[in-house]
């Protein structure tokens, strides 16, 4: 089985410490894909780390800093399977600098509250679902350390 491309997300919460919130994206393209909702995030560069393009992607998509948080580990090595072509790694983080604000990829952000129903309730891309599922579980775990 070839490697598969390895893509990079963040479950952005309020407070890593404490999360009461997710913050939710929704794309608008692929078509196929948009007015659904994910993981902010791309595609790792060759050469760069998963941890160096979650910063680069955030910063590009929504123009904030963030601190990484435990990663979100998936059924896979790498991470959760999006399509047969690509993984995604998912990190729990936390805004430490700007606003974060739809700059490109997506024409909505918000917040979710994690014991919100709504958060089950957006439409999100079908491959984040099982994500959205393991985030609440890893927010609910007391921080290591």
């Amino acid at each position: 089985m070839s490697e598969l491309k390895q893509v990079v997300g963040a479950a952005i919460v309020d407070d890593l410490a404490n999360p009461q919130s997710l913050l939710a994206a929704r794309r608008t393209a692929p078509e196929a894909y948009a007015g659904m909702w994910e993981f902010p995030g791309g595609k790792v560069e060759p050469g760069e780390t998963c941890e160096a393009a979650l910063h680069r992607e955030l910063s590009e998509e929504l123009g904030v800093e963030v601190a990484l948080g435990a990663e979100v580990t998936g059924p896979l090595a790498q991470g959760w399977p999006l399509n047969p072509k690509a993984a995604m790694r998912v990190w729990l983080v936390e805004v430490t600098a700007g606003e974060p604000l739809p700059l490109e990829d997506h024409d909505e952000l918000r917040w979710v509250r994690l014991d919100s129903p709504e958060l089950a309730e957006l439409p999100w891309i079908p491959a984040d679902l099982p994500i959205v599922t393991a985030v609440l579980e890893a927010a609910e775990q007391p921080p290591a350390g």
